[in-house]
């Protein structure tokens, strides 16, 4: 994080928790939604949807909380600044910030539905099936991961094992690291041979929102994802 700002951006949430109301002026003044609060340009991914259609939007909930809807809009063009200054987007932020009103706009006139790739968005249902395919070390690198003998919690189990095709078929358990905002919560991964290859099923422990803390709320805090 110390040496790109963007990947900052994304693993201090609670920073800019901290610092909106300060910052953010009247903008903090608008009305409150359940905001995503953590969004930025990599906050959008390619989706398996209801029927595996193959959909699009955005796939990180881990620290929604009910914020002025303009938190997500501006954390959105703030990131479209950070990364193209990097040269990772080749967009001028008026015209990013543009597009982010005009589809903001277009979603709410709408109702609000899923982004369906094969039906509305054939190119970047392209791009989506490019996305999905695995690094070429992905099993490699799971399967060197020790196996957890003991210590896996009961909850972990019976998600991982609902996840898969089969709940009585053999499996093993890895633990691994990823994230930034979320490195440090527990990520359990069932792997399993299924029909002539590796299947992977990952269950993460879920914590509450850093504007919890923040905030100071007292009493019980909700996961709101």
């Amino acid at each position: 994080m110390k040496a790109d700002p963007f990947l900052f951006l994304r693993g201090t949430f609670y920073r800019w928790a901290q610092m909106w109301s300060q910052v953010g002026g009247d903008l903090c003044n608008a009305p409150q939604v359940l905001a995503v609060g953590d969004l930025h340009v990599d906050s959008f991914w390619h989706l398996a949807g209801s029927g595996s259609r193959m959909c699009w939007g955005v796939d990180d909930f881990d620290e929604a909380y009910p914020l002025p809807y303009t938190n997500d809009l501006v954390r959105l063009a703030v990131s479209i600044k950070i990364v193209a200054d990097a040269g990772g987007l080749n967009i001028a932020l008026k015209d990013g910030c543009d597009a982010i009103l005009e589809g903001y706009r277009e979603s709410l006139t709408d109702g609000g539905h899923p982004i369906v790739l094969a039906e509305h968005e054939p190119c970047l249902e392209k791009l989506g099936i490019q996305s999905l395919k695995q690094p070429d070390d992905f099993w490699e690198k799971l399967n060197q991961l020790p196996v957890i003998r003991d210590g896996l919690p009961k909850n972990a189990k019976q998600v991982l094992e609902k996840a898969l095709p089969d709940p009585k078929m053999e499996y093993r358990v890895v633990r691994r690291e990823a994230g930034l905002g979320s490195l440090g919560q527990q990520r359990f991964v069932a792997i399993a041979n299924w029909e002539g290859g590796f299947l992977a099923r990952e269950a993460k422990a879920m914590v509450p929102s850093a504007c919890f803390v923040v905030r100071r709320t007292h009493g019980p805090s909700p996961i709101l994802l």
